[in-house]
């Protein structure tokens, strides 16, 4: 079961201030405010505003920074190959929307480093590749805040993923490919899935879905409300972990 709720946005088609005078002929960096990102090549980008991706592909030699409580790519809007080849840094309240639901899109997305969130409002993530790690810590809309999912879904990623202290509504790691460890820990959903509005501090059972992954390090999960599992419903399938699984996904 899925809890997925989407939102209706007016577009303000801002541009991206670049600061070059040709991205051509040496790569600039630039700063969105809000609007659409233009295919090309960056030297970083920065995400202020609601931002989305219109060209294809985007190349960002340096970091991508989504600045605290700004929007990019939110539930994976838009399509792009993407590839940074440093660091993705999310700030407070941010939402990040990398890859695309579709598996037969054709685009990809490469991070060289790692995926750093600190306290996100939330994080759509499929079919992308990190070869650093990914790390998420805190963050979500709570039980008054903005409500959100957190799906991570066919994702590959050659560090470690650490994915901690989040409280929203549903939160899953479906099908990835980790070349490290796995730390899901202290999560929590806050609704009820079967009364609309979510009560506070009713738990759906249906979240911390932690299921069809293949592991090379251990598989930590402790604390998460509900406890980790597998939903066969959704066709989940246990996970493949070559260390240890310990504590609520100690029979996952």
């Amino acid at each position: 079961m899925r809890k997925m709720r989407f939102f209706v946005a007016l577009f303000a088609f801002c541009g991206v201030t670049v600061v070059s005078s040709s991205i051509a002929a040496a790569p600039g960096s630039a700063t969105c405010t809000g609007g659409p990102i233009a295919g090309g090549t960056y030297k970083s980008l920065t995400v202020t505003g609601f931002c989305w991706w219109a060209g294809d592909p985007v190349t960002i030699a340096g970091n991508l920074t989504v600045a605290k409580g700004a929007l990019l790519n939110d539930h994976d809007f838009s399509t792009a190959t993407v590839t940074v080849e440093g660091n993705v840094k999310v700030g407070k309240g941010a939402v990040l929307g990398l890859g695309s639901y579709n598996p037969f899109s054709g685009q990809r997305t490469t991070v060289a480093g790692n995926i750093v969130a600190d306290q996100p409002l939330s994080m759509y993530l499929s079919f992308i590749t990190v070869h650093g790690n990914l790390i998420s810590n805190g963050g979500g809309g709570g039980a008054t805040g903005e409500f959100r999912n957190y799906p991570t879904k066919d994702i590959t990623v050659d560090g470690n993923m650490i994915i901690q202290g989040w409280t929203g509504g549903w939160i899953g790691v479906i099908r990835a490919h980790v070349g490290g460890n796995v730390v899901f820990s202290n999560n929590a959903s806050v609704i009820n899935g079967l009364v609309d509005p979510p009560v506070p501090g009713v738990v759906d059972s249906d979240s911390s879905e932690i299921m069809t992954n293949v592991i090379g390090g251990n598989l930590i999960c402790q604390g998460n409300t509900p406890a980790a599992q597998v939903n066969p419903d959704d066709g989940g399938l246990p996970n493949t972990v070559g260390g240890h699984k310990i504590g609520q996904c100690a029979g996952l």
